[in-house]
Order: C-alpha cells, then sequence, then structure tokens
C-alpha cells in the first residue's frame, strides 16, 4: 500500500496515509479478479436499491455503480420513488434475494421515514447482504465467524494493515459507537488481538484515553473533535468523519480530527478528503466478490485478509 511501517516510531510530521491511492490499487486488484471468475463462468452481480431522491445518497449510488461496472461487475439499479411502500421495497428485496445473477444487494441508507430500515437490512438475504449490516452477519462478526464486514471498517482496517501489519498487543480506541463503524470496527481490531477501547458521548475524560491509543479512529461525526494533544506521539490515525465546516468564509470538508494538530503528533495520519472515503466503494466491490465465490462455490482470486 505503499505506507511505510512506523513501527510506533515518530517523525516531526505525519505520514500521510493516502487512501484514494490505496483504493485504486484494490479496485485494479478487483477488475482483475472478476476478469478471473468471468474465465471461470461466474459474472458477479449487485443491485442497489435507492428509495428517494436524497442528494447525497444519489451521489453515493451513482459511484457505485459506475465502479461496479468498471470493475467488470453485472450492475442492477433500482430507483424508486420516496412514496414507494415498505411492503413494495421488501417485495423487491424478495426478489432480488431469488435472483440467481444478483450476488450482492445494498440498499442505500437512509430510508423515507415510514420504512422501518431495520426491517428492510434484516429481509436481505445474509449471503447477498454485501454491506454487512444484517444481525446474521453482524453476529458472525462478532463470534469470529466468517462474515461479510461492513465497508468502512473494512476498508479502515485495510489502511490500518497497510501501515503496521502486526497489531497484536496494542491499545485501540474508537471514538464513536455506531453499527455502522464503531461497533464493527472494534470487532476486527479484536481479532488482530488489539487491546480495544470504545469511547462515545458518556465517556469521561476523553482526551486522557486517546493519548493512550496507538491506533486511534475517529468516527463519531463532530468537526475536528480530536484536538492534537489528545493524540500519542507516532500514533496511527484514521478520521472517518466528513463534515462540512466553515473556514475563512468558506465551507470545506473536514474530519473528526483536528489535521494540522495531529499531523504534528501522529505517525500516520489520513487526511479528510481522500483517506478512508475511497475504501468504502473499493470494500463494496470486494464484499460482492467475495459473496459471489461463496454463493457459487468457487474459489476466490482475492484474499480475506
Amino acid at each position: 500500500m505503499n505506507v511505510q511501517d512506523t513501527k510506533g516510531s515518530h517523525t516531526s510530521e505525519a505520514t500521510l496515509i493516502d487512501g484514494a491511492a490505496v483504493a485504486a490499487g484494490l479496485h485494479s486488484e478487483l477488475r482483475s479478479a472478476v476478469e478471473n471468475l468471468v474465465e471461470r463462468g461466474l459474472t458477479p452481480g449487485l443491485a442497489v436499491v435507492l428509495v428517494g431522491n436524497d442528494p447525497a445518497s444519489s451521489v453515493y449510488v451513482r459511484n457505485k455503480i459506475r465502479r461496479s461496472v468498471e470493475a467488470g461487475l453485472r450492475s442492477f439499479h433500482h430507483e424508486l420513488p420516496s412514496t414507494t411502500s415498505e411492503t413494495d421495497l421488501l417485495s423487491l428485496i424478495d426478489r432480488l434475494n431469488s435472483a440467481h445473477d444478483v450476488d450482492g444487494i445494498l440498499v442505500q441508507l437512509p430510508l423515507p421515514s415510514h420504512i422501518d430500515a431495520q426491517k428492510v437490512t434484516a429481509a436481505i438475504d445474509p449471503a447477498k447482504d454485501v454491506d454487512g449490516f444484517h444481525p446474521m452477519n453482524v453476529g458472525k462478526l462478532s463470534l469470529g465467524g466468517g462474515a461479510l464486514v461492513p465497508c468502512t471498517p473494512l476498508g479502515c482496517m485495510l489502511l490500518i494493515k497497510g501501515v503496521r501489519s502486526q497489531l497484536a498487543g496494542l491499545n485501540a480506541v474508537i471514538v464513536g459507537r455506531s453499527n455502522i463503524v464503531g461497533k464493527p470496527l472494534a470487532q476486527l481490531l479484536l481479532r488482530e488481538n488489539c487491546t480495544v477501547t470504545v469511547a462515545h458521548s458518556r465517556t469521561e475524560d476523553l482526551p486522557s484515553l486517546c493519548r493512550r491509543a496507538d491506533i486511534l479512529v475517529a468516527a463519531v461525526g463532530q468537526p475536528e473533535l480530536i484536538r492534537g494533544d489528545w493524540i500519542k506521539p507516532g500514533a496511527i490515525v484514521i478520521d472517518v468523519g466528513i463534515n462540512r465546516a466553515e473556514h475563512e468564509g468558506r465551507q470545506k470538508l473536514v474530519g473528526d480530527v483536528d489535521f494540522a494538530g495531529a499531523r504534528a503528533v501522529a505517525g500516520a495520519l489520513t487526511p479528510v478528503p481522500g483517506g478512508v472515503g475511497p475504501m468504502t466503494i473499493a470494500c463494496l466491490l470486494r464484499n460482492t466478490i467475495h459473496a459471489a465465490c461463496r454463493r457459487h462455490g468457487v474459489s476466490s482470486p482475492i484474499g480475506n485478509s
């Protein structure tokens, strides 16, 4: 991944973890994997479902579809009006569950308020749940089984291990306990034999806790919450946050970490944008390929690490 192992050492300025470059490398690997599978008679298929016209969701979905086509996957796009009933959405999911040429199903969140997102997630075939949100995949992840892992935490792990391949014994602190990032990432770090602490809004003396972290992940949705003096010198800092904030009269994207302050202390640091974000779609396609191989009983041409 072209990021040197810091091995806990600290230089005057953090190494930037180029998520865009890592994601580009992964996309290239995935295209080769799909070509390999097509030669063996299997073309993985991804179905993306968008309900309503939320602008951010529409952009995300377009990017997912574009990337899946570039990788050589079959792409199925279902765009439904915001007035779609929960019953109709569940009926579509049932059809996609039964479709032989669909290996992955992604329902873009958030859904309109009249639709129960948990019910929709639970209706997706766990073997096709490439978001990794189905209760069965959540349970398998916690038990150390062969789960489909949520894409953003998986992307975080690939970036972390690109900096330091052996994580056993390190202290990891995750600020944020969401079902989408914080909780599944804690399970992935536990698999690597890290000592994991999940912090949240009720955590006392958060700065002191963060200062003990060899790996610090910010996924709380508060602009620049994590200050430079909260960071252990030489730590690996992963900033999952994407926030709009005003700087010098202009709107710009910032993370949950004070980038300038962190860069002076950390050993390695993800920027925003260009850090974790590009990895999410790459990991979605990776999950789709794994799901296809498992469903059709063929060996996967990509690793499981």
